[in-house]
């Protein structure tokens, strides 16, 4: 449960985190957009208010060709970037200083966010060049050094804030990408742990009427053919079919008491365990099917779970002996535990079955197999060699228990 909630947690901050980060990008892109526009204006607006009239027309057919292309720079970077690049060499041509040159810095910027590392280098050449062209033909008194490092610097900061801008808008795509799937995984558990949880109230429900019914039709069928002749043994059966009813009833109760928070009964009344087979093996005898149990070895150390699996294979292997064999069959339960294993052994004198309850839904023997494989062993069910037919399984406590818990 907190390794759940951890990854619920997480889900929830990475995709709050991804949102936020989205939508002030969006913002971004929006207010930058509006700057976009207005880029070209200023700057026709600073030619028109610094330059004569004979200077004018030249400078506004520069300035409009440097600045204009900016407007989509997001959209087709590369081609931008030429596109400016041309015009700031036919500019240094006509050797026409302007302004608008800051059009190349921005175009440097534009494709050092939107591509690739090999076309940023070469945009970042295209640039050097061309400053140090500028430097050559420009540099008052020939200070050659100061203003080429500048412009370099200039170009270097571009370039720097391009790439950085690149890399944070990948890393928020990979996080929002992350929270989507974290959130997907998460929902897959949720329905995995709910496909667990149902089939482990089946195979309970299953264990605790099959069993329980079987033990009430033996003693019902015992307690007609006796009501003439010994009445007395009919009255002793017919309380038996009771108290095993209650008994069936407390142990649904108990099941499905633990889905509920708020239910005291399930605390009150632990599963039944290995303790409680001694009480299984007299319900038998009752029903008809006298059995001997034999417990070898301490089992105060061995989990609750692991015990209830104990008791629900020996409940199991006993209820197919009683409904398949007929009477005077006896049964034998063999415990013998250990610190790392529980060894599990039923055999009974019946003839062979056919296979119980061998059915796809995990009732019966695939009902049993499944839960002894949930700690790591693997049950054999078959005829003995000297008649009769025997359930044999060893669980391992280091394997599965932890995890069956």
């Amino acid at each position: 449960m907190t390794e759940e909630a951890a990854v619920t947690g997480t889900t929830l901050r990475l995709a709050r985190y991804a949102d936020l980060a989205s939508a002030r990008a969006t913002r971004l892109v929006t207010t930058t957009g509006r700057w976009d526009s207005l880029l070209p204006v200023l700057l026709l607006l600073n030619v028109v208010t610094t330059r004569t009239p004979q200077e004018l027309p030249v400078a506004a057919v520069l300035t409009t060709a440097l600045a204009l292309p900016l407007v989509w720079r997001r959209r087709a970077p590369l081609t931008v970037f030429g596109a400016v690049a041309v015009a700031a060499f036919v500019q240094w041509l006509l050797d026409v200083q302007l302004p608008a040159d800051i059009a190349l810095l921005v175009a440097l910027h534009a494709v050092a966010a939107n591509s690739g590392r090999r076309r940023t280098l070469v945009a970042g050449a295209v640039v050097e060049a061309g400053a140090l062209l500028a430097c050559l033909r420009w540099a008052a008194d020939g200070a050659f050094l100061t203003p080429f490092v500048a412009l370099t610097a200039m170009a270097v900061a571009a370039a720097v804030l391009g790439v950085n801008a690149r890399t944070t808008r990948a890393y928020l795509a990979a996080l929002e990408e992350r929270a989507v799937r974290l959130e997907q995984q998460h929902d897959q558990q949720a329905r995995l742990a709910v496909a667990e949880e149902r089939t482990r109230i089946t195979r309970e429900m299953h264990d605790i009427v099959t069993h329980n019914l079987s033990v009430m039709v033996a003693l019902t069928d015992a307690a007609v053919y006796a009501q003439h002749r010994s009445p007395e043994r009919a009255t002793t059966a017919m309380l038996q079919i009771s108290e095993t009813g209650r008994q069936a009833l407390t142990d649904m109760r108990r099941s499905l008491g633990i889905l509920r928070t708020d239910e005291p009964d399930a605390e009150r009344h632990p599963p039944p365990g290995i303790a409680q087979l001694e009480t299984l093996a007299d319900q038998m005898c009752g029903a008809g099917l006298p059995t001997r149990l034999e417990v070898d070895g301490g089992h105060s150390h061995i989990p609750a779970t692991a015990q209830l699996t104990v008791y629900r294979l020996v409940q199991e292997a006993l209820t197919n002996t009683l409904k398949h064999t007929p009477p005077g069959t006896h049964a034998k339960v063999r415990i013998q535990c250990s610190a790392e294993t529980v060894t599990v052994d039923v055999t009974d004198s019946g003839p062979c079955p056919p296979l119980p309850a061998a059915t796809p839904s995990g009732h019966g023997i695939p009902g049993m197999r499944e839960r002894s494989a949930a700690y790591g062993g693997t049950l054999r069910a078959g005829p003995l060699p000297g008649g009769g037919w025997g359930v044999r399984t060893r669980l391992f406590l280091s394997s599965g228990g932890a995890a069956s818990a």
